[in-house]
């Protein structure tokens, strides 16, 4: 240890994705590597974590078996560790469950010695004389510095409500907080959910089995013109893969924004299995009696929430097919509304030299770094905060090993780990031979 701490790589944020970059250097013995969250240890979207709620991604989507299957952090490692592999064969459900996709992740940072939790970035300044990076950070109040050669950011997403359910009132919460307030929810006697994503539906699912027992009157508006499932068909999945996502990233910017608007069911539908559970559980309300009312809707948007006088909400819409008025009221309000990138103030030092795109989106090249100024090119690498620029994979858990593995051969410089050269079917450009004169 010198006067500074000296590494390769720091990794910003401690999610699956930064944590799969730790678990892929640590098999590399030329490149060190560190990773700091703030948060004190690793908990993955506890709010929402159903008993039966599955991954909408094959095992093979963990860490590092897309890029190398004979790593030593594979989830069939993990099994074979914990005694579960055969369980799992017989089980014949390639689809783990969030609870035990985040006891794997558990399981690998128990093996890493390059995570630190509990430490804040503070700043990252570029020391362009000296080629790296000087990183203030802040652990159990003491401040020192981290010098590192390049600096992955995966702070990740937080839960985010549109301005036009912005309320004080304690009756709305945000989907991420759900289980935290699943008895208040059950006990309530009437809850909107608002949103028709994956957790949406996921919540209603719950309130729907807690309305077959008494429970809630139960509303779920949308502004989507239906329901809409995931689209998880075969050659659909190819717009997910390698492949996709480097054809993307090589278009014009105004291309890829308009290509963007149409990939919405990738990642705003719900699964066909949720969406046969919830229809199950809506017949099945037909065989019983003296239930509190369901009504779902949608192609509605939500105009505002007011708060009344002994604390319930109404909520108020339009309907988009014919430009109605709608209002009704709940105890409860549950914004299944998404999530927006999380803050990168620390950044500021160096926003200046970064190179933006026409929308104030960083420019991001092919193996995931941003274009800067005053040789900070190739430096800084963006882990799911790069959409714009790669497509719609950039959040997807199966897509989190090939960018890391771009990241280790950028930074050390040689083909650490090879990349798989067919990923898909579908040929996403236009060769020269194909092209009319």
């Amino acid at each position: 240890m010198s006067e500074f701490e000296k590494v390769d790589i720091l990794a910003i944020g401690a999610g699956p994705f930064n944590i799969g970059l730790a678990a892929m250097a640590s098999t590399v013995d030329d490149v060190d590597i560190l990773v700091v969250d703030s948060v004190p240890e690793f908990r993955w979207h506890t709010g929402m974590m159903f008993e039966e709620a599955k991954l909408q991604v094959s095992f093979l989507s963990d860490v590092v078996s897309l890029v190398d299957p004979t790593h030593p952090m594979t989830f069939l490692a993990y099994l074979a560790d914990v005694d579960r592999l055969y369980p799992f064969l017989v089980r014949e459900d390639f689809f783990p469950t969030r609870r035990e996709y985040e006891a794997y992740l558990l399981w690998v940072v128990r093996r890493l010695n390059t995570l630190r939790f509990g430490t804040t970035v503070n700043s990252v300044v570029w020391n362009e004389e000296q080629g790296h990076f000087e990183v203030a950070v802040t652990t159990n109040g003491a401040v020192s510095t981290i010098v590192a050669g390049h600096v992955v950011v995966g702070v990740g997403t937080e839960p985010t409500i549109p301005p036009a359910l912005a309320t004080a009132s304690p009756a709305l919460i945000h989907s991420s907080e759900y289980l935290f307030n699943q008895e208040a929810a059950h006990k309530a006697g009437a809850v909107t959910v608002i949103g028709s994503g994956q957790s949406g539906a996921e919540i209603v699912v719950d309130l729907l089995e807690a309305n077959l027992n008494g429970g809630p009157a139960v509303q779920w508006w949308t502004r989507t013109p239906w329901f809409a499932p995931l689209d998880f068909t075969k050659l659909s999945l190819e717009m997910t893969t390698p492949a996709y996502m480097d054809y993307f990233q090589s278009l014009p910017e105004e291309t890829r924004d308009k290509v963007r608007a149409g990939h919405w069911q990738f990642h705003k539908g719900i699964s066909t299995d949720t969406l046969a559970r919830l229809h199950d559980l809506l017949y099945r309300r037909e065989l019983k009696d003296k239930l509190q009312p369901v009504r779902l809707r949608n192609g509605v948007a939500v105009e505002g929430l007011d708060t009344l006088d002994d604390g319930r909400l109404r909520i108020r819409g339009r309907h988009r097919d014919t430009g109605s008025l709608l209002a009704h009221t709940a105890d409860m309000v549950i914004a299944a509304t998404g999530y927006r990138a999380r803050s990168q103030h620390f950044l500021a030092p160096i926003n200046e030299l970064l190179h933006r795109d026409s929308q104030g989106r960083p420019v991001v090249a092919n193996n995931h770094s941003v274009d800067a100024d005053n040789g900070l090119s190739g430096k800084l690498f963006l882990a799911n905060a790069e959409s714009h620029a790669i497509g719609v994979s950039a959040p997807n858990l199966d897509i989190g090993a090939v960018r890391n593995a771009k990241i280790l051969n950028s930074v050390a410089g040689r083909e650490v780990y090879r990349l798989q050269r067919n990923t898909a079917f579908t040929s996403f450009g236009v060769g020269d031979e194909e092209v009319l004169e």
